[in-house]
């Protein structure tokens, strides 16, 4: 689910910055790039672990900002297919769950794959009819779920003003196979 991701960037200081240890400057500046953004392929930054090195601080022409060559790890989250995870239960309509981590709730479970045990009641709540017992999947429910996909879609070109916000990485997950589902469910 969390990983280290070494990686290399050309960072330019601001001038405002210089009166910091150039450490604490540099940090700054790398967090403001990357702390809680989706890196394509490598997932969400969750933190600077370290910076490896840094190298530069040329000040090109034309520019009053000192340039630098900074190496450093990132601890990003990104989860692989078939990873078991616990999440809560943020949206439930027709189109099937979405669900949250807190951090990432960019988490769907799509009514295609619902719809093969589950139906959906007037309040748009999936329920799950268990031998004829009905076990709802309320909101803010803690759920675990089965990592089916991780998909970094492009950036469009354009939104309308009614869509969602663009979300740059979605994960899609599975609640239907055995021990999956809401949680509570499993503990007797």
């Amino acid at each position: 689910m969390f990983h280290l991701s070494k990686i290399k960037q050309i960072l330019r200081l601001q001038p405002q910055s210089l009166n910091l240890p150039l450490i604490d400057a540099i940090k700054i500046e790398l967090e403001a790039l990357f702390l809680d953004k989706v890196v394509a392929n490598l997932g969400l930054c969750i933190s600077i672990y370290d910076i490896l090195s840094i190298d530069g601080g040329f000040i090109f022409p034309g520019d009053g900002c000192p340039t630098y060559e900074v190496i450093m790890r990132l601890v990003m989250f990104q989860p692989f297919v078939g990873e078991i995870i616990s999440g809560k239960i943020e949206e439930s309509s027709k189109d099937g769950l979405r669900l949250s981590l807190g951090f990432f709730n960019d988490i769907h479970v799509p009514a295609a794959q619902l719809e093969q045990k589950y139906k959906r009641g007037d309040d748009d709540i999936w329920v799950w009819d268990y031998e004829s017992q009905y076990l709802h999947l309320d909101l803010n429910e803690e759920v675990t779920f089965k990592v089916i996909s991780v998909k970094y879609p492009p950036i469009p070109a354009q939104q309308d003003a009614n869509s969602k916000p663009f979300a740059p990485m979605i994960i899609e997950a599975d609640v239907t196979e055995d021990g999956l589902g809401v949680v509570s469910w499993w503990q007797d």
